[in-house]
């Protein structure tokens, strides 16, 4: 599982072109926002977009949100310096697109380290290939440095020359074994984009197969679908309140000397309480953003 219970319900992406936009992140309800270098901005708008982002994240001024700066490929023009400012901007950390290699990942920490990044600006890379998802092991074991995998599941569909169902059937190979190695390696997993603006009804059934899959959130493309995403990825009170019963009941039966406890009918054990303790720690921090924020 993740190392800490961060919520990332909702991951914004925002284009760095944009000033306005940029300014209107730090007062979103979002729980982490992506300041986008990359795909949302046109190829004579880079450097621009560079030091907009860097100058607006050094500025601060975003509450508790999580702050990530997606820089270009390092195969492009873009990406070296893209990663050297971003690396002194005071971002929490630097998403790296069309990853398909570990070496990558430590090709981008290199880049980091010489330009002065601090060991708490953590790495997180894009999933969006066939060849990244093949090695998602090995990425997700790259460096202690990693923090997450994004799925970019636009990209993925194009490489895979697969459909965009309502179901995801095509997807499900690629966000399962992602899930998996993710888990493995207690990084954090955000779940891809959804790009028709207008089907809520499709929007909302495809952040509950997300959340029933594992996914810690879900990428979003426009300001209207963080709502609806964080209501799906936050705990139930009703979930919560029973995690606090089974927390407590198995606390008492510990101190009896007993390894397990039966609450309204339900044997609970230690893997149990566990889960128990995720859902109570989420909520908590939940609630903590979300006051901070206001």
């Amino acid at each position: 599982m993740p190392k800490s219970a961060r919520p990332r319900r909702s991951m914004l992406y925002m284009p760095g072109s944009n000033a306005r936009a940029l300014e209107k992140a730090r007062a979103l309800p979002a729980d982490s926002l992506i300041l986008d270098l990359e795909d949302a901005v046109a190829p004579d708008a880079k450097e621009l977009a560079r030091k907009q982002v860097c100058e607006a994240v050094a500025a601060g001024g975003f509450g508790m949100r999580e702050v990530l700066i997606r820089v270009n490929a390092l195969s492009t023009k873009w990406g070296y310096e893209d990663i050297a400012m971003a690396s002194k901007s005071g971002a929490n950390g630097l998403l790296l697109p069309k990853v398909e290699s570990a070496d990558a990942i430590r090709h981008m920490e290199a880049i980091m380290r010489a330009n002065g990044a601090p060991e708490s600006m953590r790495i997180w890379a894009m999933m969006e290939t066939p060849r990244s998802i093949l090695e998602s092991q090995r990425i997700a074991e790259s460096t202690p440095r990693m923090e997450g995998l994004v799925m970019g599941t636009s990209d993925l569909a194009k490489e895979l020359d697969c459909a965009h169902t309502h179901e995801r059937l095509p997807f499900i190979v690629s966000l399962g074994l992602c899930l998996l190695a993710a888990r493995a390696a207690g990084l954090a997993i955000l779940d891809g984009v959804y790009l028709d603006l207008n089907d809520e009804v499709g929007f909302e059934a495809a952040c509950k197969q997300g959340q029933e899959l594992g996914f810690d959130g879900k990428t979003l493309i426009h300001p209207k679908q963080v709502g609806p995403c964080n209501k799906v990825f936050t705990p139930k009170p009703q979930d919560v309140a029973w995690s606090r019963r089974i927390i407590e009941a198995h606390a008492a039966a510990t101190a009896r000397g007993e390894g397990v406890v039966v609450v309204d009918g339900r044997l609970v054990e230690n893997l149990h309480v566990e889960s128990a303790r995720r859902i109570v720690s989420m909520a908590d921090a939940i609630a903590a953003m979300e006051a901070a924020n206001a």
